[in-house]
């Protein structure tokens, strides 16, 4: 991951964007600000920036429908950054497609350490091929791209994955030949432990499962596995 990856900070509070600007730049990032959905676009479209730091709450827009938005167009990393402190809507924020979720105020090491691992778990998707045998896994019909970070239907449809998507079907076909447990799989994606009462990779299971069109009441490629965890149900041939 280069040091020199270009964030851009969407915050209506100066106070806020100087700050993250002023320290992420001494870390070598390349950063620039936005105070409204309208700037974020124009810069978007400017710079093409590796990872978004956006709050929720806007002046002309609602953040979780920037972040909506942000995730139908492109893959960029997504790091919400806001007030809002509700386990609900730091759920929607991650369901929607954001990478991670932090709440104000922040501690500015933290920060830090968040869009480091972001943007390192992003950059998985150009070391996933030279990890296996070969950068296109196909199965069941579908095809991924470990190189392209793209993700093909039987229909010939490409399906956009999130970073977090992208990491936990990678992981299904690394180690297709068995059953993953939630504690593996957090360990592989996020570097952490996992806990009885943390839902984060069931509710990332779901969310893959939505992307293949998996009936959720009977999910046929993604099983899961009473009391272990998940396995992928799948032959997989790479190339």
């Amino acid at each position: 991951m280069p040091v020199s990856a270009r964030i851009l900070v969407v915050d209506d509070d100066p106070r806020i964007c100087r700050l993250v600007a002023r320290y992420l730049t001494q870390e070598g990032y390349q950063v620039h600000t936005a105070c409204s959905g309208e700037d974020m676009r124009r810069l978007l479209q400017a710079e093409e920036p590796d990872l978004v730091v956006l709050d929720l709450m806007l002046p002309d827009e609602d953040g979780f429908s920037l972040a909506r938005e942000l995730r139908a167009k492109s893959g960029v990393a997504i790091i919400i950054l806001t007030a809002k402190a509700d386990t609900v809507d730091k759920v929607v924020g991650l369901e929607l497609g954001a990478d991670d979720y932090i709440t104000k105020p922040f501690d500015e090491r933290e920060l830090l350490a968040r869009v480091r691992s972001v943007l390192r778990r992003t950059s998985l998707k150009t070391t996933k091929a030279s990890a296996g045998n070969g950068s296109l896994a196909r199965f069941a019909g579908w095809q991924l791209d470990l190189e392209a970070y793209e993700l093909i239907s039987p229909a010939g449809e490409q399906v956009h994955l999130t970073t977090h998507e992208f990491q936990l079907l990678s992981i299904f076909i690394e180690h297709s030949d068995r059953v993953l447990t939630r504690q593996a799989i957090l360990e592989l994606i996020a570097g952490r432990d996992w806990s009885p009462y943390d839902r984060s990779i069931d509710v990332l299971v779901a969310k893959l499962r939505k992307k293949l069109q998996e009936d959720p009441d009977d999910p046929q490629l993604i099983k899961t596995v009473r009391g272990a965890g998940y396995k992928l149900a799948a032959r997989v041939e790479l190339s």
